[in-house]
C-alpha cells in the first residue's frame, strides 16, 4: 500500500505564515478534495506536497521517501502537477507537449524512445486529446489546453496526482468526463489524487474525503458528510447554505441562500461584473452590507449566475456556455448606466466574455468609478492569447481603481459612499 503522509507542515512566504501545523495522510486508491476561501493556502499546500516550496518546518513523506531528499527528477516521476492555469510561451504540437512529461525518465542527450511514444499515446487516448496530437497547443481552447496538460502528467507515470482545479475552465460535458476519468485513475490504477476544488457540488460528488482549509489550517478533514456540514460553510465562507442528497448520484449537493437582512441602505448603486464564481462572495458582501446591486452577463449554470439568483439580483442572463451576444452587451450597458460603480471581478476570460471588459471600458467612458479586482493577475487568466489581458491593462491606464481583494473593493465602495453623504 502506498502512502502519502505530511508531517505538521508550517510554511511562509518572507514573514507571512502561510500554513500552519498541518497534518494528515492518504493511501491509494483515496481521491482527496481541498477547499477553502482564497487564501486559505491550498495552492500552497500542493506546491508543499510536490517538493517545489519546502517548509520551515514539518516534511513530507511518500512511503519511505522524504520528497525534500530526492532529486528533482525522481519527484517527478513520483508526483505530477496539473495546474490551474497552464500557458507556454513556445508554440508546441499536443504531443510535444505530452511528451515532456517523460522527461523525468529521460537522460541528458537522449531522445525519446518507443515505449515514451506509445506512453505519451496512451495518455493522450485517456484524456480524448489523440486527435489533436498535430495541433499547436496555443491554437487550443482552455478546455482542451487542460486536457492535454492532465496527459502530460499521465505520461509522468506517477504515484501521485496533485490538481489545482483541473476542470475550471472546462464546460459540463468535459467536467464530468475529466472528473470521470481521474476517478478511474485513482481506483483501478492504484493512484493517490489531491486535488483542490472551489465547486463544493464536483468535490462532493467524486471524493472520497476532503479537508477544509481557513487562515492556512485545517478547520474540517474527513468524510464528504462530516465536512461539508451548513456550519462548517457558514464558519469559513460565511455563506448560507442548504445541504441535500441527490436522489440520482446519492451525493451531497449544496445551494447558497441568502438569510440575513440587509444593513439600512448606502444610497451607491452597484454593478458587479464577473463570472466562474469569482463574485458569489462580494456579491453576498454588497447585499448584506446595503448596497443596490446588479449583475451581467452571466450564463445560466454559472455559479456566480446561481447565487445572484438566490440573492434576488438583477442579472443579464446568457444562455449555458455561450458568448456574450450584442444585445446581452447592451443590456449590461443599461444597467451600468443606472449605478455609481462598476466591479471586474477576478474572473478567467476567453473570446466567449471579452465583451464584458469591453463593458467595463464603456462605463470608465461614461465617468464611472471602475474597480478591477487583479489577484490573481490578468496574464495568469487569459485565454484568448493575450487581447484581454491587453483590454484590462487599459483601463488602468483610463482610471480605473486595480485592488487585490474583496475586502478592498468594500473599503473603496465605503468611501465613496461617504463623500456621497457629505454633499
Amino acid at each position: 500500500m502506498v502512502r502519502l503522509l505530511i508531517k505538521g507542515i508550517e510554511c511562509y512566504y518572507g514573514s507571512i505564515k502561510a500554513l500552519e501545523n498541518v497534518s494528515f495522510s492518504i493511501s491509494d486508491k483515496e481521491f482527496v478534495g481541498i477547499i477553502g476561501p482564497n487564501g486559505s493556502g491550498k495552492t500552497t499546500l500542493l506546491r508543499t506536497i510536490a517538493g517545489v516550496l519546502k517548509p520551515k518546518i514539518g516534511t513530507v513523506l511518500l512511503d519511505d521517501w522524504d520528497i525534500y531528499n530526492l532529486k528533482r527528477f525522481e519527484v517527478a516521476q513520483k508526483i505530477a502537477v496539473v495546474p490551474q492555469i497552464s500557458s507556454t510561451t513556445f508554440n508546441f504540437t499536443v504531443s510535444e507537449v505530452v511528451l515532456m512529461g517523460r522527461n523525468p525518465y529521460i537522460k541528458r542527450l537522449e531522445k525519446e524512445s518507443e515505449r515514451d511514444f506509445d506512453i505519451a499515446e496512451k495518455a493522450m487516448r485517456l484524456t480524448n486529446t489523440l486527435h489533436l496530437a498535430e495541433r499547436f497547443i496555443n491554437e487550443l481552447s482552455g478546455g482542451e489546453r487542460q486536457r492535454v496538460i492532465i496527459a502530460r502528467a499521465l505520461a509522468q507515470e506517477p504515484i501521485v496526482m496533485l490538481l489545482d482545479e483541473p476542470t475550471l475552465h472546462l464546460d459540463i460535458s468535459y467536467q464530468i468526463e475529466i472528473m470521470e476519468l481521474l476517478r478511474k485513475l485513482c481506483k483501478d490504477n492504484g493512484f493517490i489524487i489531491l486535488s483542490v476544488f472551489h465547486d463544493f457540488n464536483l468535490a462532493a460528488r467524486y471524493c472520497d474525503s476532503i479537508i477544509l482549509l481557513d487562515k492556512g489550517k485545517i478547520f474540517s478533514i474527513g468524510s464528504v458528510d462530516k465536512v461539508l456540514t451548513h456550519e462548517n460553510i457558514k464558519k469559513v465562507f460565511n455563506v448560507d447554505v442548504v445541504i441535500k442528497k441527490h436522489p440520482i448520484t446519492n451525493s451531497l449537493y449544496i445551494i447558497p441562500i441568502t438569510t440575513l437582512k440587509a444593513n439600512e441602505p448606502k444610497g451607491i448603486k452597484v454593478h458587479v461584473i464577473c463570472g466562474g464564481g469569482s463574485g458569489a462572495p462580494l456579491m453576498k458582501s454588497l447585499i448584506e452590507m446595503g448596497y443596490s446591486v446588479t449583475t451581467g452577463v452571466l450564463n445560466l449554470l454559472d455559479t456566480d449566475h446561481e447565487v445572484a439568483q438566490s440573492l434576488n439580483i438583477p442579472t443579464v442572463s446568457a444562455a449555458p456556455f455561450s458568448a456574450v451576444t450584442r444585445d446581452e452587451y447592451e443590456a449590461n450597458i443599461k444597467m451600468i448606466e443606472k449605478v455609481d460603480a462598476v466591479i471586474l471581478t477576478a474572473t478567467p476570460f476567453g473570446q466567449g466574455n471579452l465583451m464584458n471588459i469591453l463593458a467595463a471600458d464603456e462605463a470608465l467612458r461614461r465617468g464611472l468609478s471602475v474597480i478591477v479586482i487583479n489577484e490573481p493577475p490578468i496574464e495568469n487568466r487569459d485565454f484568448t492569447n493575450g487581447e484581454a489581458t491587453k483590454l484590462i491593462l487599459k483601463l488602468k491606464e483610463k482610471g480605473a481603481i486595480f485592488v487585490k481583494s474583496d475586502n478592498e473593493v468594500l473599503q473603496i465602495l465605503k468611501e465613496l459612499s461617504m463623500k456621497r453623504l457629505a454633499k
